[in-house]
């Protein structure tokens, strides 16, 4: 029996590693060059700017940061319904397609000619835009266990800082243009690395699999494998009420963590649920590939706590993360540099960002902690930000922008990774991750004005605006990590049992055909 068991964790442990391999080599660099080109195309503007960019248009006084403020706009209306749509459209078409959208718009900034072009540009960039990053982060949650998702969002995130590197030495490059076929420097910059996108669009859009059922790479016995280990890492997530608590009278009660089960059990309990007649009024085990869009779903994910939690604390640091990308050449440049070598000055805070934003990744996935990493990185940048306030020198403050890239870079996978793991059922977690990027990117219209050419080249009402944010993020997420506490502590204690018989009450009265999903009992938030 032992050498069974022994042969058994062998063959799962040596096909769990197959299995990640492949999907990690298959999904990540598609998304990452996504990813990459999103943060190009999100910052191209800032390296244009310092190019000739407000010369050319005739920008004048604040509509440089208007023009940016628009983008925001047109981002925030989207990326709710484009969540919706995703399971249906399938990502491997709707993210590739939105991207090569946005693409072609932004080759048309070379047409530029003045502030309403640029703003009715701005606008249209905004709504290819928003999609993206809520509907790679629900896509990998349908990928991946709960637990290994933020290392795989670190990694296609840790590109955006690096595309902060990469943008600057492809300006600095680009600007070298200036003149070729009667086009500014900076015009260049969006005409290339617009077409640049469209490319990265296509090349996604031929290697993402819509999902694991669907993955040409794997076997068939991989698909199966794949599937079982997602669906057993969910197990009361995706089980319903009767099911469950058929499973807790055999089993002890025991969760989903502490209860493996095998390949020819899960057949079995399916076998079992397959039998139940509909006179019975017996839920059954509702998988994602099968749960039907309801409206009950987005309400419980409108009035999720945590939704609103981390969604003020990402708008928070999001005000740090979209003024750092836009506005670093301009500080760089105030602080006495000029073309191409403040392009290059632009590269180096962005290194320790991408170092740190993986290795925390890696931690957080290994001790099941999203919130407390944040809380730890978060002081970084705190730091760095009073820095840059009280600094005397260039050196001073060029030092500063280090430090707050090292700190909230690394955050943001980690708010990302809080929503997929304590959000069940797939239209629930399809609106709390979306409506949580909805709340943050309103830090961007903040990010956009918290830098005023007035300021220079010192900027310490800017980097004071972010400071305050920066501390009200962290509070945030230490309330959110004190609620998890308190809800995981109740449901140790049995004092949700209730939800089963509420949920069996909606099941019975054909309100609901969704998974009760993070309602079971037996469900625990990652704190």
């Amino acid at each position: 029996m032992s050498a069974q068991l022994e042969a058994g964790r062998e063959y799962e442990h040596r096909m769990t590693r197959t299995i990640l391999w492949k999907l990690d080599t298959h999904i990540l660099p598609p998304l990452a060059l996504l990813w990459l080109s999103n943060f190009l195309d999100r910052s191209n503007v800032g390296n244009a700017r310092i190019a000739g960019l407000e010369h050319d248009t005739h920008l004048h006084g604040n509509q440089f940061n208007t023009a940016l403020a628009v983008f925001y706009v047109a981002y925030l209306s989207v990326e709710m319904p484009s969540n919706w749509v995703l399971k249906r459209m399938g990502a491997n078409r709707w993210l590739p397609l939105i991207v090569c959208a946005w693409g072609t718009v932004t080759t048309l900034n070379c047409l530029v000619q003045n502030f309403s072009g640029l703003v009715a540009i701005r606008i249209f960039l905004g709504f290819c835009e928003g999609g993206l990053l809520p509907g790679m982060v629900l896509y990998l949650s349908t990928i991946y266990k709960r637990h290994e998702l933020q290392l795989r969002v670190g990694i296609f995130y840790a590109s955006a800082s690096l595309s902060g590197a990469f943008g600057g030495l492809l300006a600095t490059a680009i600007i070298k243009m200036d003149g070729i076929a009667g086009l500014a420097g900076w015009r260049w910059i969006f005409l290339l690395e617009g077409i640049a996108t469209v490319i990265c669009g296509i090349i996604a859009a031929i290697f993402l699999p819509a999902s694991i059922s669907t993955a040409s790479f794997l076997t068939e016995e991989e698909k199966e494998f794949a599937l079982h280990r997602f669906r057993q890492d969910a197990a009361t997530t995706t089980a319903t009420a009767a099911s469950a608590v058929a499973a807790r009278s055999g089993s002890g009660g025991r969760s989903d963590r502490d209860s493996p089960v095998s390949l020819n059990d899960e057949k079995a309990e399916d076998s079992k649920i397959e039998k139940v007649t509909p006179s019975q009024s017996q839920p059954t085990t509702v998988h994602y590939e099968d749960e039907a869009f309801e409206w009950r779903e987005v309400r419980r994910g409108i009035f999720d706590v945590q939704t609103w939690l981390t969604g003020f604390a990402y708008l928070a640091f999001v005000v740090s993360l979209y003024s750092y990308s836009l506005f670093l050449p301009t500080i760089v440049a105030g602080l006495g540099y000029s073309g191409s070598q403040a392009q290059l000055h632009t590269v180096p805070p962005y290194v320790p960002a991408v170092v740190l934003t993986v290795v925390i990744a890696v931690l957080s996935d290994r001790l099941r902690w999203r919130g407390p990493f944040i809380l730890i990185c978060l002081p970084v940048a705190i730091i760095g930000y009073i820095v840059a306030i009280t600094a005397q020198t260039d050196t001073g403050r060029y030092a500063a922008v280090f430090l707050m890239a090292a700190g909230v870079y690394p955050c943001g996978p980690s708010i990302l990774s809080i929503l997929p793991n304590n959000s069940s059922g797939h239209y629930k977690r399809a609106t709390t991750t979306a409506l949580q990027l909805a709340i943050a990117n309103c830090g961007g219209f903040v990010a956009t004005f918290a830098y005023t050419q007035d300021q220079a080249p010192k900027y310490v009402k800017g980097h004071s605006i972010v400071l305050a944010f920066l501390i009200l993020a962290w509070l945030l997420i230490g309330a959110n990590v004190t609620y998890c506490r308190w809800e995981n502590k109740a449901r140790a204690e049995g004092r949700r049992q209730h939800n089963i018989e509420e949920y069996q009450t909606l099941w019975d009265s054909g309100e609901t055909r969704a998974p009760i999903g993070d309602r079971h009992p037996d469900f625990r938030f990652t704190l």
